[in-house]
């Protein structure tokens, strides 16, 4: 989302016509009650963040309230394809950075939107297609997150990917084209490039069970069962007058794949519902244990892309409204998301068996180090994500050989050092992962063209 995209006609309405009685709960705190959005979502284990156009850190008002209330930051449009990567491979990170500084400097969390987008796409991929592309959007999710690598929160790895109507499919778009597993391989690059952050799908109009929202569902109910890296699952809610009654069990079915469920983009145009509307999104969040925070897009009404509609928390001059005051109270009443409790088994009454260590190592793991493997291939390229396992003497360093087929070259690696990029290709490890204690693992990766069938990796130990 940003402001310079024009207001979507399928903004979400009615979609019950009323909002679900059952949403309503009596505002009664279980804890202190935090004072500020940002204090109270903290004491509940979830964070309250705000989009930010980094151009408006200059504006005294607009940082006031951005450093009082919000704990997680987003940045509007300095981190999508066509800000990071003006030019093919020529990578400008200057947006980000500036906000990822702001966010560290005051205490907040940062999540990163968007990697992968069918609109906002730079003039040169726009110009794209097949497995030109396919490489490119793949490059860009690596060196994006690789940049970002340890500094981010939660990643919209893929941003809109399904079509509005009523068949739950995907949208036709110049990244759909290059296969329909697209979304999968910028998962996995995504993973293998920041391994840290959560790995999120966003999109709109999802506020309900609906056709879309189940498109959804069922890619990630997908993904889960075979082991796509999915973290999880992003609702904008760009709302109008009314809110879906099923908006609370739309998130719970999402979090019940075992994904975290957020609300990403928050804004409800002024009315009469407006407060009530707020308040009814916060508590629908709150009463599911998976929901871990929720973003509004922007910080005041006159900072919003929706213009006119006074969408947002805070009117121009700063003041607090009484959608505010509504979201607070939701947020103070709500419970906390619970964490799970040691073990209550009594210790064991006979102390554990003092053998000695084996002094052969178990089998598949040699004295130095073992390599495997996995494959993410498309027509014309593919991503490789090799995993090495120490043996019984651990490592101070390892070196890991593959034979690449004929044609195929490597074009970028990460968590890594590559000798060569074709034939036979030497990865040594980095200063932060040559160190491995016996049966510890780590994982690097590398993009490449042509194939990767027949891909065996090799490892030696020193």
């Amino acid at each position: 989302m940003n402001h310079r995209r024009a207001l979507r006609a399928a903004v979400t309405v009615a979609v019950t016509g009323v909002l679900a009685a059952g949403m309503t709960m009596a505002l009664t705190s279980t804890a202190s009650a935090g004072t500020t959005l940002r204090a109270s979502a903290a004491e509940k284990g979830r964070y309250f963040g705000a989009a930010v156009a980094t151009g408006k850190l200059s504006t005294s008002t607009y940082v006031t309230i951005l450093n009082r209330e919000f704990n997680s930051v987003v940045a509007e449009n300095e981190m999508k394809w066509d800000a990071t990567e003006p030019q093919q491979g020529q990578f400008r990170y200057t947006g980000g950075d500036r906000l990822v500084s702001h966010a560290q400097a005051n205490g907040m969390s940062v999540r990163g939107h968007a990697l992968l987008w069918h609109q906002q796409q730079p003039g040169w991929a726009q110009g794209m297609s097949g497995s030109a592309l396919r490489n490119a959007a793949i490059n860009h999710v690596t060196q994006v997150a690789t940049h970002f690598r340890g500094k981010i929160h939660s990643w919209d790895v893929v941003n809109e990917a399904f079509a509005d109507g009523g068949g739950g499919g995907r949208r036709d778009s110049n990244l759909q084209r290059t296969g329909n597993d697209w979304i999968e391989a910028a998962f996995r690059a995504a993973r293998a490039a920041d391994p840290g952050a959560k790995l999120c799908y966003n999109d709109y109009n999802t506020d309900g069970i609906n056709a879309k929202s189940t498109g959804i569902y069922n890619m990630v109910r997908d993904f889960k069962s075979r082991g796509v890296p999915i973290d999880c699952v992003g609702f904008q809610s760009h709302l109008g007058t009314s809110l879906a009654g099923d908006y609370q069990a739309n998130l719970q079915r999402f979090a019940d794949l075992g994904v975290d469920v957020q609300i990403t983009e928050l804004d409800v145009m002024t009315g009469g519902n407006q407060a009530t509307i707020f308040g009814a999104v916060t508590r629908a969040c709150m009463n599911v244990s998976r929901c871990t925070g929720i973003t509004v897009w922007g910080v005041r009404d006159c900072d919003s892309w929706r213009g006119s509609d006074n969408a947002l928390l805070f009117d121009c001059n700063g003041n607090k409204k009484a959608a505010y005051t509504n979201v607070l109270n939701a947020l103070n009443a709500g419970p906390a998301i619970p964490t799970t409790p040691p073990p209550t088994d009594p210790p064991p009454t006979t102390p554990p068996p003092t053998d000695p260590p084996p002094t052969t190592p178990p089998p598949g793991t040699p004295d130095g180090c073992s390599a495997s493997v996995s494959l993410n291939s498309w027509n014309g390229g593919f991503v490789a994500t090799v995993k090495v396992t120490a043996g019984s003497a651990g490592t101070n360093g390892w070196n890991v050989g593959v034979t690449l087929a004929s044609g195929a070259s490597v074009t970028n690696t990460w968590s890594a050092t590559a000798s060569g990029s074709t034939g036979t290709v030497r990865f040594a490890n980095v200063d932060y992962n040559g160190r491995l204690g016996a049966g510890q693992v780590t994982e690097f990766g590398f993009q490449g063209t042509g194939s990767g069938a027949g891909i065996t990796p090799t490892c030696t130990a020193s």
